[in-house]
């Protein structure tokens, strides 16, 4: 190769080297911008999700003069935990935490038993009014709660099981027996939007799998035991967490079905502020009310916020899992 020809690879060699940093220094303001406006609206966004929960954090610190104070915004004057103390004791945190836990364990694990059986059998069998059916569990989700509430009081109110326990029934309020029952039958909170997402996930799933188990020999339940519900298991990791966050926060069955007990958190929350000021800060009014308000919140949300940071990782995956087959 003389000189002419290396001379002639060279120049080449270097007009590539010319373009491709005159593309990368054309695109690199434009990446910038659009990596600085998604940042901008990462930021802003995250500030509308936290604000609420900073401002709760930083009020349930402050003392009673900081409430007057316009120079005090975010960090108190004075740190004091005596908020804490009060709400721990007016809720009496232990037991109604204790109490809200297990109603949420148990409703979950039923809902997502329950809605898992009948979300498989709506994706997998044909049956007549299949279609009907379906539509009426997508129905169930715009249906306002309200609407129901007098026929459930009363159907739990004197419960008779079709006329078999007597005319005048049984008084299942006050008792876990009505979550228990409309769990169990699917019928339960947000329980449409539960059996969709697991109708939608069996659907989504290739039937391949259930053709070699029988195949195999194997029948529908072993086939749905052994084969399918291993697969589902990012939908029903959904299924449980929404249902668990659902029954915690729920208050309108709460009064419903167990009534003025004060026995579970969204009880002993609502009631809060009423006790706080039974004491000697009536002067204060509702500011000192709504102190109070924020620290109960703490302590209302602190558990879901545990829940999340260890469930973070299976949320997230069962999320593009469903995404992905559904």
């Amino acid at each position: 190769m003389d000189s002419t020809e290396r001379t002639a690879i060279d120049k080449t060699k270097l007009e590539k080297i010319r373009r491709f940093f005159k593309y990368r220094i054309k695109k690199k303001p434009v990446k910038l911008l659009i990596s600085l406006i998604r940042a901008l609206f990462i930021i802003g966004a995250a500030y509308i999700i936290l604000q609420p929960l900073l401002t709760k954090i930083a009020s349930s610190f402050m003392t009673e003069p900081d409430l007057f104070d316009q120079t005090v915004v975010w960090i108190p004057r004075q740190f004091t935990l005596e908020h804490y103390r009060t709400v721990w004791d007016h809720m009496n945190y232990p037991t109604t935490l204790f109490n809200s836990f297990v109603l949420s364990i148990m409703v979950s694990l039923l809902q997502l038993t329950a809605c898992t059986m009948v979300g498989y059998g709506l994706a997998r069998f044909k049956f007549k009014g299949n279609s009907l059916l379906f539509g009426l569990v997508i129905f169930t989700l715009i249906v306002p709660p309200q609407l129901f509430m007098i026929p459930l009081y009363l159907n739990f109110r004197f419960f008779n099981l079709y006329g078999l326990l007597g005319e005048e029934g049984i008084n299942l309020l006050g008792t876990y027996w009505p979550y228990v029952l409309t769990s169990i039958t699917a019928t339960g909170l947000r329980n449409g939007l539960f059996i969709y997402i697991m109708r939608q996930f069996f659907k989504g799933m290739p039937r391949s799998l259930e053709e070699a188990a029988y195949v195999d020999g194997a029948g529908p339940y072993r086939a749905f035991f052994r084969i399918m519900l291993p697969g589902a298991v990012p939908g029903m990791i959904i299924v449980f967490l929404f249902s668990f966050v659902w029954t915690w926060n729920d208050y309108f069955f709460m009064n419903l079905f167990i009534g003025g007990r004060g026995g579970f958190l969204t009880q002993a929350l609502d009631g809060l502020a009423l006790k706080a000021l039974e004491g000697d800060h009536d002067q204060l009014g509702g500011q000192y009310a709504s102190l109070i308000n924020n620290t109960g919140s703490l302590f209302f949300i602190a558990p879901l916020l545990f829940l999340y940071a260890f469930m973070q990782r299976y949320f997230i995956e069962s999320v593009e899992r469903t995404g992905m087959v559904g």
